[in-house]
């Protein structure tokens, strides 16, 4: 893995490294300059601009000049390029990492800044740590947990309380969830429709003020998958993100004469649409005409010019709930 980013053969190297005195020397002389070969004819012309910075040139300078073999050591780089590169690798290959670039492998600002980025909130990150506390281990355990979840998710989630990580409220698990990139959504809806109280949290998390509706609804189902089928759990989902809309935004509901109830309609409305639309098994598509007709059926107060923007959003953009 290493030795596939920064170890170059030394022909390589030494081609570099002359392609880049040539080019100093280059900016040095103004313009482009002609070399002699043996029989004193010209040899080859370097052209005269250069195409951004080498990074060799970057490496050797801060080495102070010093010829570097095999491993480059990765603190060589600027911090944000090192943290980047080790942000695509997994558990096991960042302690591979920390083998071959030993500074960073044992760095706990490094460690907790991948940690942080990866899962956003736990318990463990607002309490006083204890003494011999390290990052890294708590890397390993949160990357062991969140595989855990992603095959079973109770397991999963008694694994992070039982290392500490976690602290068993419904307001820390929604936090986490919500914060976490590692997590297998098949498994979290599962627990989701199990700890609704978990999920109320989670919902109280999302922020709509200024959102169009569509819009919205696609935020919402991209942290809490929909099922794939109609039932209680979807009616429940669409129920709290009816309630939670209108709270975020009174003076919609106010200018509109919006409603959760009217909401809960104009969502289920967007999903058939949306299943409508982007079906290859439907053949007649449903006009923008027939869908204002139908909806304004069962939503008397809303106008056809947001029913309208409505269809065109689904139309322009896309399933609601993909």
């Amino acid at each position: 893995m290493g030795q596939a980013l920064w170890r170059l053969p030394p022909r390589q190297q030494q081609q570099l490294q002359e392609e880049l005195a040539d080019r100093l020397a280059d900016q040095g002389g103004g313009g482009g300059r002609q070399e002699q070969g043996r029989d004193g004819g010209p040899q080859r012309r370097v052209p005269q601009q250069c195409h951004g910075p080498d990074i060799y040139h970057l490496l050797r300078t801060r080495m102070g000049g010093r010829e570097q073999h095999g491993f480059i050591d990765l603190e060589m780089l600027p911090p944000e390029l090192g943290i980047t590169i080790l942000s695509y690798l997994n558990a096991t290959d960042l302690c591979l990492a920390g083998c071959v670039w030993q500074d960073l492998g044992n760095d706990e600002y490094l460690w907790q800044g991948l940690c942080k980025s990866t899962w956003g909130h736990c318990s463990i990150y607002n309490r006083r740590l204890p003494a011999g506390f390290s990052y890294r281990r708590l890397y390993l355990q949160l990357d062991e947990g969140s595989l855990t979840f992603n095959s079973n998710s109770q397991e999963g989630i008694g694994y992070f309380m039982s290392k500490g990580i976690l602290a068993d409220h419904p307001t820390e698990l929604a936090k986490f969830i919500f914060y976490t990139r590692r997590l297998n959504w098949k498994m979290l809806r599962v627990y989701l429709d199990e700890r609704r109280d978990v999920l109320d949290e989670l919902v109280t998390l999302h922020n709509f003020s200024n959102q169009f509706l569509p819009n919205a609804l696609r935020d919402f189902f991209r942290h809490i998958h929909a099922p794939e089928e109609r039932g209680e759990y979807l009616e429940t989902l669409i129920t709290k993100f009816s309630h939670r809309f209108c709270a975020c935004n009174p003076g919609l509901v106010r200018d509109l004469g919006l409603s959760p109830d009217a909401v809960y309609v104009l969502c289920y409305s967007l999903i058939l649409l949306s299943i409508d639309l982007t079906s290859p098994h439907v053949k007649n598509k449903m006009s923008k005409r027939e869908f204002i007709r139908n909806t304004r059926q069962a939503a008397h107060n809303v106008s056809d010019d947001f029913v309208g923007h409505l269809y065109d959003n689904i139309y322009l953009i896309g399933h609601v709930a993909a």
